[in-house]
């Protein structure tokens, strides 16, 4: 028969607990700053621990601990970022998009191509940097060489002929 201490033994899943649990928490805590999440962690940690204690042996049960609780919080973190996706990206709901309003929102998009069409290239580029890649005048003035006033005179051109377009249309 096997001497070496077992996990599945309480006494020793008591002092695995007591030696790690707090060092595991504080690393989590440092990592997310959600003290917490940190715990909630931790605790699903040594419960996996318990459920797998046959198959982890007792010098390799901090390992096994790290392991888990950091592939845990990774997996939040990546289930976090989706949520955030998620939230930021516009919800449609059905009551506000009658046909009336499918079919306006329509010729709208059209004029405004339209009329984006009209601008010349520099005020073209700019307003579609800006709108679109969200690039701000500083980052626009550096990727195209020229100065920030030089951007910002562009696209207040384009919006000025922009307005003016739409508005005749």
């Amino acid at each position: 028969m096997n001497n070496t201490p077992s996990v599945c033994d309480e006494h020793i899943y008591k002092k695995v607990f007591d030696d790690y649990a707090e060092e595991l928490r504080n690393y989590l805590y440092y990592r997310s700053g959600d003290m917490e999440q940190a715990e909630d962690l931790v605790q699903d940690a040594f419960i996996k621990l318990w459920q797998n204690c046959k198959k982890v042996l007792l010098n390799k049960a901090r390992g096994y601990l790290y392991a888990i609780t950091k592939n845990a919080f990774y997996n939040e973190a990546a289930h976090k970022k989706v949520v955030l996706k998620y939230a930021k990206s516009p919800q449609k709901t059905a009551d506000v998009e009658t046909p009336q309003f499918k079919m306006e929102e329509t010729e709208f998009m059209a004029k405004l191509e339209n009329a984006i069409n009209t601008l010349s290239a520099g005020e073209r580029e700019v307003f579609l940097m800006n709108r679109i890649e969200k690039k701000t005048y500083k980052e626009m003035a550096e990727h195209l060489g020229v100065s920030q006033k030089a951007i910002e005179k562009r696209m207040h051109k384009a919006l000025v002929k922009l307005r003016k377009t739409i508005k005749n249309i």
